[in-house]
């Protein structure tokens, strides 16, 4: 496990390499000047200020130098100043990181615990009426964009029940309850996509795995469905499904754009699409750096879930 582990670290660093570049070509790529985006409408027609700020910037230098001491400010934790608040970016980032973080892990949880109990009955019980109800769940959460799933969400549960707040966010800090009540609709429409896409993998396969050899023995040995299913055919039926989850973690920070602007949630979605309208080049640099670092890590963590759960890639 260790050297299997040392070989997808192995492989982490280039990919890392090559998000830094990205994250940092967002500034040469976008519309508008830094530079004249730091001084303001005010300092417009100032040709001293504007050749100053672009020597403070570094942005008189070649593009690989510049990359290069980006870089270098990077790994120490310095990722510049916002152009339109003037705060730290590391500071603006590590404000709104959690709510981010508690909104894909509740989103997540939300998913599995829809999609895996769903996902087993219907393989169980394929071609009933169970089974076409789950595929129809699976199938509208698919279909359904997000944005419009929570307007949705929205005008059942804030405004028709009256159960669950429209919009807004209260911090752990404040209590448990009162954070999952601020969190639970924007969790649950951010959740849907990632719950239906989870049950059809489940389903499918549990199926195909229970038509195995071994699982075919266990039920002429008498043993219970039950235990068949759970003991003998579930731990290698997860094996895709945590490949499908890993892969759509990544979904999950790119709808917490789009979710958390629809609530009015302060996290890192809503801080990426101020960043692009407002043309903050350094605090949109931080945040896709952080979220692809995120979602990097993320699918790290699910090679080690896949080779534990699977022998036979740690020693392929």
């Amino acid at each position: 496990m260790t050297q299997y582990l040392l070989r997808r670290i192995t492989y982490f660093v280039p990919v890392v390499f090559l998000v830094t570049v990205v994250v940092f070509a967002i500034t040469l790529l976008l519309p508008g000047d830094p530079a004249m985006a730091f001084l303001g409408e005010g300092n417009i027609n100032d040709k001293v200020a504007y050749q100053a700020m672009r020597q403070e910037l570094g942005l008189d230098r070649p593009v690989p130098v510049q990359y290069a001491m980006w870089l270098s400010r990077a790994v120490q934790g310095d990722l510049g100043r916002s152009v339109r608040t003037h705060e730290q970016v590391r500071d603006a980032l590590g404000a709104r990181l959690p709510v981010t973080v508690e909104l894909a892990s509740v989103a997540l949880i939300i998913a599995l615990v829809i999609a895996i109990p769903v996902g087993i009955l219907s393989a169980t019980r394929q071609n009933t009426k169970l089974d076409t109800v789950g595929t129809v769940m699976a199938i509208g959460g698919v279909a359904i964009p997000e944005f419009f799933m929570g307007i949705l969400l929205i005008y059942v549960f804030a405004l028709w029940l009256r159960v669950l707040p429209p919009s807004g966010f209260v911090p752990l800090s404040a209590g448990l309850w009162p954070s999952l009540q601020s969190i639970l609709l924007p969790a649950l429409a951010l959740g849907m996509t990632l719950n239906a896409v989870t049950m059809r993998q489940v389903r499918a396969s549990l199926i195909e795995v229970m038509q195995q050899e071994y699982v075919t023995v266990a039920r002429a040995k008498g043993l219970a469905e039950r235990r068949v299913v759970i003991n003998h055919s579930l731990k290698n039926a997860m094996i895709p499904v945590i490949t499908v989850i890993g892969l759509q973690i990544g979904r999950l920070f790119g709808g917490a754009v789009v979710i958390e602007t629809i609530f009015a949630l302060p996290g890192m979605g809503r801080l990426a699409a101020d960043s692009i309208f407002f043309r903050d080049f350094p605090m949109l640099q931080g945040v896709v750096l952080v979220m692809a670092m995120a979602v990097l890590t993320c699918n790290l963590l699910t090679d080690m879930v896949y080779a534990y759960l699977d022998p036979r890639i740690r020693y392929s």
